[in-house]
């Protein structure tokens, strides 16, 4: 068996862990989640590199800097981790719970799902308040086909860029790969923002990150596309829709999922959104879609992440048997 088809094997059985185990609550909250140690790591190099007195351009290298130094480090416990497993006896169960650990299907479910079940047990506010925690948007300027629209598209982003995106770069790089991404990612999210503070020092997170998503967004969409029939849509019509609306999108590549998601519910997502009170204005994706997202939506969309994360599996088993008989 190559090392290639004994990592995709690996990846299987770390989607799987995730699904059905999830996240270890009670250890995170004594150890933190090692996404937040990385979080550490980025707030300390920005903290220390990152001077409103110096030059745009010195800003801009010194990010660099900074995120090269997050890079090492990750890849480093990475290659440490993996080769740690490698000489240990059964050393591959620690890499399958490691490589779960940055697996998000199960988290990404329970999420979006809360927004759902606030409208049932508190109604409008409640949903706002349980849909902050997944989106930046203001979520007191969001009606109830807003809140519904916002979780919608939480779902199709996230599980491009919290279960394919990990997942992809496990199976080409292993856990060097996996937590590189996972740290270029979280840097993106905390330093990657168009601010005046982080425009330049966050430069390259983000121009990084939209490189690392890049093929993730792509197959996320092949994968919402295909499990549409999960929420009784036609796979050609999402598929249509992410070729046609995707580029509209202000992201490079949330907008493939995205738009894949609007197609499969036959629904309008982004368009116009207040962000810090002020209102920005984006295209709609899948425009002639209902404007009217309502919670049922919300749970048509769970479908189809869970129809799309099956066709990951399905589509890792595959390429792990047909490189088995090569």
């Amino acid at each position: 068996m190559t090392a290639l088809v004994f990592r995709l094997w690996l990846l299987v059985a770390a989607l799987v862990v995730d699904f059905f185990v999830g996240d270890p609550q009670a250890l995170w909250r004594r150890i933190g989640h090692p996404v937040t140690w990385f979080g550490s790591l980025i707030a300390f190099l920005d903290e220390r590199f990152n001077s409103e007195r110096d030059t745009p351009a010195t800003r801009r290298t010194r990010g660099i800097f900074a995120l090269a130094i997050v890079i090492v480090l990750s890849g480093a416990l990475g290659w440490a981790l993996e080769n740690l497993f490698h000489a240990l006896p059964y050393g591959w169960i620690g890499t399958i719970l490691v490589a779960s650990v940055f697996m998000a299907q199960r988290s990404l479910l329970q999420h979006v799902g809360a927004v759902a079940d606030a409208f049932a047990t508190g109604g409008l506010e409640a949903a706002r308040k349980a849909v902050s925690g997944i989106v930046g948007r203001d979520p007191d300027m969001l009606d109830e086909a807003g809140v519904c629209r916002a979780a919608i598209e939480s779902a199709a982003e996230n599980f491009s860029d919290g279960v394919v995106a990990p997942a992809f770069w496990f199976a080409v790089a292993g856990l060097p790969g996996l937590l590189i991404y996972k740290a270029v990612n979280t840097a993106d999210s905390m330093i990657g923002h168009r601010t005046p503070r982080h425009e330049d020092f966050g430069w390259a997170a983000a121009r990084l990150d939209d490189v690392l998503n890049w093929p993730a967004a792509r197959l996320s969409a092949l994968l919402i596309a295909v499990a549409a029939p999960f929420a009784r849509g036609r796979v050609r019509t999402s598929l249509r829709t992410a070729q046609r609306d995707a580029r509209r999108h202000r992201s490079p590549n949330a907008g493939w999922p995205e738009a894949a998601m609007a197609g499969a519910l036959d629904i309008a997502l982004a368009g116009p959104r207040f962000y810090a009170g002020m209102l920005v204005t984006v295209p709609f994706l899948n425009a002639t879609g209902r404007l009217d997202a309502a919670v049922p939506d919300i749970r048509r969309a769970m479908r189809v992440i869970l129809g799309a994360w099956l066709a990951l599996l399905f589509l890792v088993d595959l390429l792990a048997l047909s490189l088995s008989l090569i």
